[in-house]
C-alpha cells in the first residue's frame, strides 16, 4: 500500500464524509443484484475455489513492472486527487494507483485482498483536472464498496469462458455466473458514479467526463442538455421490438450506456438522498453490521417497482399495465409488436440505424472505456 496520510490535498474546499458507509451512495439495484448474485446456485463454491486460483499476484507484478506507479514523484497531480478522494470518503488505506500506456480511455479497480486502481494514458490525456477527479472518486467508491473482489472474478471468468468454450456444456455454467456478474456490474457503476460526484462535488465536471467518453475531446461541439435528451429519447422511443433489442444490446455489456449513466447521475444529484448526504446525514460504517438484508432487498424491490411504474420504455409500460390489470392486454401486446394502432415513431422497423443486437455487443470491462466488440482477453482488458 502507498502512504496512508492525506497530505498535500488540493486546496479547493470540499465537504468531507467521516465514516461514511458505501450504503449512502449505493444504487438500490446494486444491492439487489448482489443479493441475487450471492444466491446464485453454486456461486459460493466457485468463489471459494477461485479465490486461490485468481492470478492477482501476477496482475500486481504486471502493473508494477510495466506501468507507472502514481506517487509524489510520478503523476503527482493524480496522487493528490487520489489522496483527496480517500480523505473525502474516509477510506483508511490509500490504494496503489498505476498509469498504464493505452490510448483507450479506461480505468478500473481490481484486487481480492487489497484493491489497486489503474488508469490509462488515454483517459489521463482526455479529461481535465475536475473531470479526472470524478473518475478517481468513482474508482475509490468501488474500493470502499468492496466491488473490486467481484470485478476481479468477472475478469477471470470472462477470460476462462473463452478458453473452455469448446467443452460441451462446460461454458454454460460459467456464462451463467458471468451474466449475473455483469448484471451486478452494470448497477455497481451507477453507485460508483455517485461516489465520484461526492468526491468531485461538481455535477458539471461529471457530466463533461461522460460526454467526452461518448464523443471525444470536442466539448465545444457538445451540449449537456442535448446529451441528456438523448437518454430520454432512448428510453421512450420505439415499440416492444425496440425494447427487446435494448435488452439484447445491453446483456453483453458490463456498463450502462453513457447517456443513461449521465441521466441517472443527474437525477440522483437532484434527490433528497443526495442533499441529506451533503448536509452530513448519511449511514455510518459502524451501523453496517446492523443492516437488515431483508430491508435492503425490500428497498431494492420497491425501486424496481417504481422504475416500472415511471418508465417511458414501451415494454416497461406494458409490464405496468399488466400489473395494474389493464384490459385487452392481448390486443395491446399484438399492437405493440406490430406497430398497429398508431404505434410510436419508427415502429415499422425493429432494427434502426443498421444496429443489430449482435453488432452492438461491448466486451469492455473498463469503467471509462468506449464500446469495443473486439476486446482482447489479456489482463489489461479491464475490470
Amino acid at each position: 500500500m502507498t502512504d496512508t496520510s492525506h497530505e498535500s490535498v488540493p486546496s479547493r474546499h470540499r465537504r468531507r464524509f467521516p465514516d461514511i458507509s458505501s450504503r449512502a451512495y449505493e444504487h438500490p439495484a446494486d444491492r439487489s443484484a448482489l443479493v441475487a448474485l450471492r444466491r446464485l446456485s453454486g456461486f459460493d463454491t466457485v468463489f471459494k475455489a477461485l479465490s486461490g486460483l485468481l492470478p492477482e499476484r501476477s496482475l500486481r507484478l504486471l502493473f508494477l513492472s510495466d506501468s507507472v506507479r502514481v506517487s509524489d514523484a510520478q503523476f503527482a497531480h493524480l496522487n493528490d486527487m487520489l489522496r483527496d478522494a480517500c480523505y473525502i470518503l474516509d477510506l483508511k488505506k490509500v490504494p496503489p494507483m498505476y498509469v498504464t500506456q493505452n490510448p483507450q480511455p479506461n480505468a478500473m479497480c481490481i484486487g481480492l485482498d487489497e484493491p489497486i486502481i489503474v488508469v490509462t494514458t488515454g483517459l489521463v490525456e482526455l479529461l481535465d483536472e475536475e473531470e479526472m477527479r470524478a473518475v478517481v472518486g468513482h474508482e475509490v467508491g468501488h474500493a470502499l464498496s468492496g466491488h473490486a473482489v467481484y470485478r476481479t472474478i468477472l475478469l477471470f471468468l470472462t477470460n476462462l469462458a473463452l478458453k473452455v468454450a469448446w467443452i460441451p456444456l462446460g461454458n454454460v455454467a460459467i456464462m451463467a455466473i458471468v451474466a449475473a456478474l455483469r448484471e451486478w456490474f452494470r448497477k455497481s457503476e451507477l453507485s460508483a458514479d455517485r461516489a465520484g460526484l461526492l468526491v468531485g462535488q461538481d455535477l458539471r465536471s461529471s457530466m463533461r467526463g461522460l460526454m467526452k467518453i461518448a464523443g471525444g475531446n470536442h466539448l465545444h461541439e457538445m451540449n449537456v442538455d442535448a446529451f441528456l435528451a438523448q437518454a430520454d429519447e432512448y428510453e421512450r422511443s420505439g415499440d416492444l421490438r425496440d425494447s427487446v433489442l435494448k435488452i439484447l444490446n445491453v446483456l453483453p455489456r458490463t456498463h450502462p450506456f453513457t447517456t443513461v449513466r449521465a441521466a441517472e447521475l443527474k437525477k440522483w444529484s437532484e434527490s433528497r438522498d443526495f442533499q441529506r448526504i451533503m448536509d452530513g446525514h448519511y449511514p455510518k460504517r459502524d451501523e453496517d453490521k446492523d443492516t437488515s438484508v431483508t430491508d435492503s432487498f425490500r428497498e431494492s424491490a420497491a425501486h424496481y417497482a417504481d422504475t416500472v411504474r415511471t418508465s417511458k420504455d414501451p415494454l416497461m409500460k406494458l409490464v405496468g399495465d399488466i400489473a395494474g390489470g389493464a384490459g385487452d392486454l392481448g390486443g395491446k401486446l399484438r399492437d405493440k409488436f406490430t406497430g398497429a394502432g398508431g404505434g410510436s415513431a419508427g415502429g415499422g422497423g425493429a432494427n434502426k440505424g443498421g444496429t443489430s443486437a449482435s453488432g452492438a455487443t461491448d466486451g469492455s470491462e473498463g469503467t471509462w472505456r468506449r464500446p469495443d466488440p473486439e476486446e482482447g482477453s489479456g489482463p489489461g482488458s479491464g475490470s
